[in-house]
């Protein structure tokens, strides 16, 4: 299994709101940051899976906002591979704050689409990033 670091995001002023949290929004872009950076770590990001044909809409998402956080906050970010059947993919969420306090935790789901909008056969056409992520499912 591949050693894949956590993400790490600062909190950005403009990202807060006029009591000073971070708006809700914002969870879900550091989300994204977080599975960008997870593809390319494993050696498969957006722009390898796009020239290969592939692309890759979210189709669900769900969220649990536990602790709010505010301007300069280091959010560690965890993203793993919970699910996965060959054409949908869901990952998993964990943020902490820098005192290792989980302050979101969340899910999505992904699927494997050809420029067409059509499902992917990952196992038949793309067995090499098919493999990489069925070595990646984290068992709860």
């Amino acid at each position: 299994m591949a050693d894949v670091k956590e993400y790490v995001h600062t909190v950005q002023y403009y990202e807060t709101d006029r009591m000073g949290i971070t708006h809700h929004s914002n969870y879900v872009r550091w989300m994204e940051e977080a599975r960008v950076d997870f593809l390319s770590q494993i050696g498969w990001d957006y722009a390898r899976l796009e020239e290969s044909g592939i692309i890759s809409p979210v189709l669900n998402l769900s969220c649990d906002f536990k602790k709010t956080t505010t301007f300069s906050d280091k959010i560690i970010i965890k993203a793993w591979i919970k699910e996965f059947n060959g054409v949908k993919l869901k990952f998993g969420y964990e943020m902490k704050n820098e005192e290792g306090t989980v302050v979101f935790t969340a899910t999505s789901m992904h699927a494997f689409l050809n420029k067409e909008g059509r499902p992917v056969r990952m196992k038949q056409d793309f067995p090499e990033l098919f493999e990489t992520i069925e070595n990646l499912i984290e068992k709860e």
